[in-house]
Formats: structure tokens, C-alpha cells, sequence
């Protein structure tokens, strides 16, 4: 793998020269320009994977060159540099996209705090550009993140199942893990993707409305049937039929089903004439179906006939670190929705998000990252920002206080979240809006946290 690239753009050369020594030592690949042209001739050439900016250039400013960045289509990290300390030209160049702003003289520790979440940023966005790419080539506009080896199992067995010609699936997975998505993924890349797809969720209508929508009426079936109706499994011949939530469909319906598998026929609601025809038919379920066969709740002739295939979609707490991959995912979609610019979450979010059960799998990731986008500003999404709604299912752990991976095991998540506070206002002698640079929080966030974990404003 080859070293990540870091340009250095400043005039001093003594800068340009302390930054590099630094640099490579943690194994960077180190570029240097001292003019605002040579910084663009070395992006076009290179295309470093972040820009280290000094604000003023002999021929231009830090702001300028940005401008031009964007002009050119460069999204990586811009860390500013400046000698003066100038909020406006901070908020300049944030809005312009850049990464971070540090003040000179620099803190080489502060810098490299810095420089290793915009790496961490880019390579969260690289990993997902790449999943979509290469999902793209193997299964069209649909996207499913995930790298995770269950993740890797599901993409293999969808491309085998969407190859076959077997007439049905049954695909199972708890509510919220996209069940529908897997479905419509494997729809588009079977030989039938040219033809309808039909959807219904079986638990949202009556037995009446399920049963004209499935197989349609004759004109004066019923009350309401004032003209001949086509139902889904007639729209849909030569395409697939998903029936979502089957484990919801009554007795007299299991039964109708059971018929149109067997004979690849069926009648209309009022009708006498057979309908014959070819549809794949795609069902789904969050119940245990084999406990309702059991229960008696379930036909088992008719559970046999849809268990021809069976595709498993692994809950989210399953997937490792797709949490992660899913949630940069969404908060670049809604950073373009609502027009913010968070970068990514902070190490706690990242370490609440992995140990969090998510009850409501990736529907409750996405809902999650929404309203932290929605409602906070900033440039990372922190714990106290996000809403869980299921607290008590943390990680299966027997500490409800949220232990966190650390060299002292007894530690709970609050006090190592202190203790870095703590540290960090320590370093600074209690200077709150340096403490808060070294945590990479703002000034705000700093005193909510110091006052959520009882740390007083000066020495103790």
C-alpha cells in the first residue's frame, strides 16, 4: 500500500522543512510548494491526499487557492495555517470546505490530531466510494454498504439467487436490516429486470383489499367493484411479485397462494375463467415462520413452497464496522439534504455506535444520523448528540454504565471521558478554548461537558 501523500504549501522554508522531518517520521509521503501556482501545478500533478495551507503566499492566499481547488473538482482535506489568529478567515475557509484551521506558531501534536481524523475522514469516504463502485458493476443502482465477511456472504448468495431461475425466494431478517432493498437488488439483476416488479406489504391491508389487490376482480364482485380490476400477480406476468411481511397473510389467503405456486394459475375475485402465469414470487418476513408452522399459524405445504431459496440478512449489531461505513454513509447524504458539513463522528460516537445493539438495525442508524444532522451544528457528530432508543441493549455487557476499551478495565465511559477533559485542560492550564482545540470540540461543547462530568472552570 502506498503512503499517504501530505502537500505542504508555505513560503517559509524553515516551516516547509520542520513539517516535513515531522511528517515523514509517521510515514508520510511528504510535497512541498511556496507559491499558490506551484501548489496547483503539484495538486494537478500528484493529487496529494491532504494539503497542509499556509494563508498567506507570495502570490495569493490560502483563501484564493481553495477557491480554486474547489474549481477543479479537489475534495480532500485542507488543513489552514495562519499567523493571525482571525476567526473571520476561519470561517472563510470552513465554508469554503476546508478541514480544519490551526494558528502558527503550530503544535506539531495538535497538527497531527488533525491530520489523522481528515485521514481517517477521506479513507471512510474512499472505502465507500469503492463498495459503490464495485457494487455498481455487480448489481446495477442499488447499494448495499457493507465489507463485513456476512456482508461479503450476502452479496455472493444475491448474485447466485438473482442468476438462478428458481420461482421463489424467501428472505428473512429482523425489521429495519433492508430486506426490501436485498429483494429489489436481486430483481434488477435477474433476467427478469426488464420486466414489472409488483410490491405489497401483506400486514398492511385487510384480508379483502390483499386479496383483489393480489389476484384483481371481476366487475360487481363486491360492492365497491364498479370495473374489472387486474391484480398484481396478473400486472406482474414475466416479472416477480415481493410480498413483504407473508408471515401476516390469513389462512383462507395461504391457502390461494399455495394454488398459485403449485398450478401458476388463479382467479379473479368474482371470477370463473383461470389466469395463467410466469411470476417469480419474492417473499419476506421478520417472524420465525417455522415456530408459526409449529404453532399451527403457518401452513407448512406452503412454507416449503417459499423456502425454496432462502436469503438470511444479518442484523446490523452482526456487520462490525459497517456501523461505521453506514453512518459516513448517511452523513454525506444528509450533509447534501440539509447543506451542513460534518466530517464524520467523534472516537466516542464511533465507540457508543459500536456497541449499541440497534434493536431497529440500519433503519435506526439512518433515523439516528438524520436528526444529529438535522438538529446539531459543529463539525463532528458527538454521544450527546445522537438519540438511542433502546440504552439498556448496550453491547450485551454486564456494566450498564458503557465500559469502553481502555488499559484500565474498571474505567466506565464517563470517567474516561473526564479524565480526558481533565488532561486536556491540565495541558492548557485551564485555557478552555485551547483545551477544546486539543479535543477537537468547540469552546460550547466544552463547557456542556465539563458540566455533565462535574469539572470545575479553573485548578482544583
Amino acid at each position: 500500500m502506498r503512503p499517504e501523500t501530505i502537500l505542504v504549501v508555505d513560503d517559509e522554508k524553515l516551516i516547509r522543512w520542520s513539517l516535513k522531518q515531522n511528517l515523514q517520521k509517521e510515514s508520510f509521503n511528504v510535497l512541498e510548494a511556496e507559491t499558490v501556482q506551484a501548489a496547483l501545478d503539484r495538486v494537478s500533478e500528484f493529487e496529494p491526499d491532504l494539503i497542509i495551507l499556509d494563508q498567506r503566499l507570495p502570490d495569493g492566499t490560502g483563501i484564493e487557492f481553495i477557491q480554486k481547488l474547489r474549481e477543479m473538482s479537489f475534495d480532500n482535506p485542507v488543513v489552514m495555517l495562519s499567523a493571525i489568529d482571525t476567526s473571520n478567515i476561519a470561517v472563510q475557509a470552513m465554508k469554503l470546505g476546508a478541514f480544519d484551521y490551526i494558528a502558527k506558531p503550530i503544535n506539531f501534536e495538535e497538527l497531527k490530531i488533525v491530520i489523522e481524523k481528515a485521514m481517517e475522514s477521506i479513507r471512510l469516504k474512499r472505502q465507500i466510494v469503492l463498495l459503490r463502485n464495485e457494487q455498481k458493476k455487480q448489481f446495477g443502482n442499488f447499494t448495499i454498504i457493507g465489507d463485513s465477511p456476512v456482508m461479503k456472504k450476502l452479496f455472493n448468495m444475491i448474485s447466485k439467487i438473482a442468476a438462478s431461475d428458481s420461482s421463489t425466494v424467501l428472505v428473512t431478517g429482523e425489521s429495519g436490516v433492508g430486506k426490501e432493498l436485498v429483494v429489489r437488488t436481486i430483481h434488477t439483476l435477474s433476467e427478469r429486470k426488464d420486466k414489472c416488479f409488483m410490491a405489497v406489504n401483506c400486514a398492511s391491508l385487510t384480508e379483502t383489499l390483499i386479496e383483489s389487490e393480489l389476484f384483481g376482480h371481476q366487475k360487481g364482485a363486491f360492492t365497491d367493484a364498479k370495473n374489472l380490476k387486474k391484480g398484481m400477480f396478473e400486472l406482474a406476468d414475466g416479472g416477480a411479485i415481493f410480498l413483504d411481511e407473508i408471515g401476516d397473510i390469513s389462512s383462507s389467503l395461504q391457502v390461494k397462494l399455495l394454488r398459485v405456486l403449485d398450478q401458476k394459475s388463479f382467479k379473479r375475485v368474482g371470477g370463473t375463467s383461470e389466469i395463467s402465469v410466469d411470476v417469480r414470487i419474492i417473499t419476506a418476513t421478520n417472524q420465525p415462520l417455522e415456530k408459526k408452522v409449529d404453532e399451527g399459524k403457518f401452513r407448512a405445504d406452503l412454507f416449503y413452497r417459499l423456502n425454496v431459496v432462502h436469503l438470511h440478512v444479518p442484523p446490523l449489531r452482526e456487520r462490525g464496522n459497517d456501523i461505521l461505513l453506514l453512518a459516513q454513509y448517511f452523513l454525506q447524504e444528509f450533509n447534501n439534504v440539509f447543506r451542513k458539513n460534518f466530517k464524520g463522528l467523534s472516537g466516542e460516537t464511533k465507540e457508543l455506535f459500536l456497541r449499541y445493539d440497534w434493536p431497529g438495525n440500519v433503519r435506526e442508524l439512518r433515523n439516528v444520523i438524520e436528526r444529529a444532522v438535522l438538529l446539531d451544528e459543529g463539525d463532528y457528530i458527538f454521544s450527546h448528540d445522537v438519540e438511542l432508543g433502546h440504552l439498556n441493549t448496550l453491547s450485551k455487557k454486564e456494566n450498564a454504565a458503557y465500559p469502553i476499551t481502555n488499559n484500565n478495565k474498571s474505567l466506565t465511559f464517563s470517567q474516561i471521558e473526564r479524565n480526558a477533559v481533565l488532561d486536556a485542560l491540565t495541558k492548557t492550564n485551564f485555557n478552555q478554548s485551547q483545551a477544546a482545540k486539543l479535543l477537537q470540540i468547540s469552546r460550547d461543547q466544552l463547557r456542556y461537558k465539563m458540566k455533565k462530568l462535574g469539572i470545575q472552570s479553573s485548578k482544583q
